[in-house]
């Protein structure tokens, strides 16, 4: 049996990183050895790679290419590559990287660990090795994507959106409690679409709401909420809920309407403006969250500054931005990238210096208040930790120095701000 010393390196999205997770449980159950890590070693090496972006595509081939020079200096013996690169360019990738022993796609738990000759096992209980701190993890809802954005391969990666049932994600929240998780999110490519193929309509408050009145966690946090057909009803659950944290990640890519109609958004700019304003005036207190496209094919100078302006007046708390990538097989692919690489980058940080100043402003307001902060690590003299406005990993942090008696990890204080910069927050325990 080849399951000793397997380690699992992850690259990408929160959905991959459960993917490993349940695939490091599955081993487990069977009877392997294995850890997560971010070195380049172990017998077997499995790296799941990301294929969305040409970014994340360049740092899996890069990723693998450390492998393969790990493998040749002796700190891995077989290298297992599986996930969306794989599944995307699996023939090619075979043909000119030989030195990958096996090659796997997404959902191929089963597989690889026929591959690994691993003992079938009953297939009882939850079979998941949490890769993050124990006290917050990822529950994903769904799978793949219907939706038929014109930038987007993930439907080509994964599949139509297909949802699990809710008395099967109750269940594994339920594990999650007793493992000690403190703080859920909830992840799939559209939590928007949750339901409508399994239940024949959108059932996202439902499995929320089910969720909240379980008191399983403390902090429930929602992650990409597709704008289209948004239910009204899920922000009014979020707004009375205390335990669902006032946190709306909802990508929006753009803001002009002849671009959100090439990219297949089904929005355009006065419903998204009019669901923004539902957002303010129901949850005036809630982080709102967005990411945007900079530089699709026939992105003017007026349509940028359109989203500049959009920035400027919406004031979000927290911003992601893209420089467009061409991807095969998709609808934009059809059409002239015609935004050169030097106008998207000049365009993206044009965009962030203005959300920068946003963001410092607001993380200026907050000293002198009270916030409860959830504590992920300790660095130095500093327990480091976030609030319920922030998402692990992608948003602001709290930095505490405690005056005398040291913080838990995985465990919430009340915290007095005093100083903020654009990312960190500093404050001390009440």
């Amino acid at each position: 049996m080849e399951s000793n010393n397997i380690k699992i390196y992850t690259l990408g999205c929160y959905k991959n990183q459960v993917d490993s997770e349940k695939l490091a449980g599955k081993i487990e159950k069977s009877g392997g050895e294995v850890v997560h890590t971010d070195k380049f070693e172990g017998n077997t090496f499995i790296l799941n790679t990301c294929g969305f972006i040409g970014d994340a595509k360049e740092e899996s081939i890069e990723a693998i290419m450390q492998a393969i020079k790990a493998k040749k200096e002796g700190k891995i013996r077989r290298i297992v590559v599986m996930g969306c690169l794989s599944e995307r360019y699996k023939k090619e990738l075979e043909q000119e990287i030989p030195e990958v022993d096996a090659w796997f796609g997404v959902d191929s738990f089963d597989q690889i660990s026929y591959w690994l000759n691993l003992p079938k096992y009953q297939e009882t209980g939850i079979a998941r090795k949490l890769a993050n701190p124990s006290h917050y993890a990822y529950l994903k809802i769904a799978e793949g994507c219907s939706r038929k954005c014109s930038f987007c391969a993930i439907p080509n990666i994964r599949g139509s959106h297909h949802s699990r049932p809710i008395n099967e994600i109750m269940d594994e929240a339920q594990w999650l409690a007793s493992k000690g998780v403190k703080e859920i999110i909830l992840i799939s490519q559209d939590l928007t679409s949750y339901g409508i193929d399994l239940y024949k309509k959108q059932m996202i408050t439902q499995l929320v709401s089910q969720l909240s009145e379980s008191h399983l966690f403390p902090w429930i946090r929602l992650h990409y909420l597709f704008p289209a057909s948004f239910p009204e009803d899920l922000l009014h659950l979020m707004a009375t809920h205390e335990n669902i944290c006032p946190y709306i990640d909802i990508p929006l890519q753009h803001i002009s309407d002849r671009i959100l109609k090439s990219m297949h958004r089904g929005i355009d700019k006065a419903s998204t403006m009019a669901l923004i304003e539902k957002f303010r005036n129901l949850m005036p207190h809630a982080a709102l969250r967005s990411t945007f496209i900079i530089g699709y094919p026939g992105e003017t100078n007026k349509e940028f500054n359109e989203l500049l302006n959009f920035i400027s007046d919406v004031r979000f708390e927290r911003v992601g931005v893209f420089t467009y990538s061409e991807e095969e097989g998709t609808a934009a692919a059809l059409l002239n990238d015609d935004v050169d690489e030097t106008t998207k980058n000049l365009r993206a940080e044009k965009l962030m210096e203005i959300q920068s100043k946003i963001s410092l402003e607001k993380n200026v307001a907050l000293i002198g208040k009270t916030l409860e902060v959830l504590i992920d690590r300790k660095e130095g003299d500093y327990f480091i930790g976030r609030t319920r406005y922030d998402s692990p990993e992608i948003d602001n942090e709290v930095w505490v120095k405690p005056t005398s008696a040291q913080l838990q990890i995985g465990q919430f204080y009340p915290v007095f701000i005093e100083r903020a910069d654009l990312y960190e927050i500093y404050g001390k325990p009440c």
